[in-house]
């Protein structure tokens, strides 16, 4: 990473471990930090999701970009696997359960930066879907983009059109590819750590939302918060700010 400020990033949630209740936990996490967004006056676009009932996502991609600040170094240390203790709403006999979801941050890549090959892209279109797999487009707007080099694959269905799909595709695999470059590099110079989101298992945990015990620890800085829902809420700022003086 450069020491430019980085003002637009893309964020990306992932449910891991737990079935329903890692979708429902990825679907809070994404409207924290939409709320976290809002209360800041940044933009926020949601770019790609999986969607499942109970206001769950699979997968949950959104773009966050404003003028001035520098998002990357506001949310990096957001990146990583977020661990849940509580009682799901799909929960019948009061148990708590762990669950998990991951989250990764990567800085939008401006198309100068990267240069793609159109020959090297295989494009697919596919009717964008709603919760439970509900079509609600009756066209084939959203995109799917396979980058053939490199084996990624990106898909874009929040637009109203494929052109607009296809755009916000491209700017994901940018990132995507921008990012797989920088881990080479830190490979290449014996500095590679572990992949920002791992492989979303309950033991990979940066931090922990113990609903039970009304406590968010922070595993990194050895710190804990309270007041759980008001930080869902999109008050992330204690958490923020703690990683400043860390």
């Amino acid at each position: 990473m450069n020491n430019a400020i980085t003002n637009k990033i893309i964020l990306e949630i992932r449910a891991g471990a737990g079935g329903d209740e890692a979708a429902i936990f990825a679907g809070d996490l994404a409207r924290m930090y939409q709320k976290y967004a809002a209360k800041h006056g940044w933009k926020f676009t949601i770019l790609d999701f999986n969607q499942t009932s109970l206001d769950g996502y699979k997968t949950f991609i959104a773009g966050i970009n404003n003028s001035e600040e520098d998002l990357y170094e506001i949310f990096k240390n957001e990146s990583g696997v977020h661990r849940v203790q509580r009682i799901p709403k799909t929960e019948k006999t009061g148990r708590i359960h762990t669950s998990t979801a991951s989250v990764a941050i990567i800085p939008e890549i401006e198309p100068k930066e990267i240069q793609i090959n159109n020959n090297d892209l295989e494009i697919s279109f596919f009717r964008s879907s709603g919760p439970g797999g509900q079509n609600v487009n009756k066209v084939e707007t959203a995109v799917r983009i396979l980058h053939k080099p490199t084996g990624l694959v990106v898909a874009s269905q929040a637009g109203r059109s494929q052109y607009k799909n296809r755009e916000t595709a491209m700017s994901i695999l940018r990132a995507k590819i921008y990012e797989q470059k920088q881990i080479e590099e830190q490979k290449n110079l014996g500095t590679l750590r572990r992949e920002q989101i791992g492989t979303a298992d309950r033991s990979e945990k940066i931090r922990t939302y113990n609903f039970p015990q009304d406590r968010i620890t922070d595993h990194r800085i050895g710190k804990k918060f309270h007041n759980i829902e008001e930080i869902l809420n999109g008050n992330l700022d204690p958490i923020i700010k703690a990683f400043k003086k860390a």
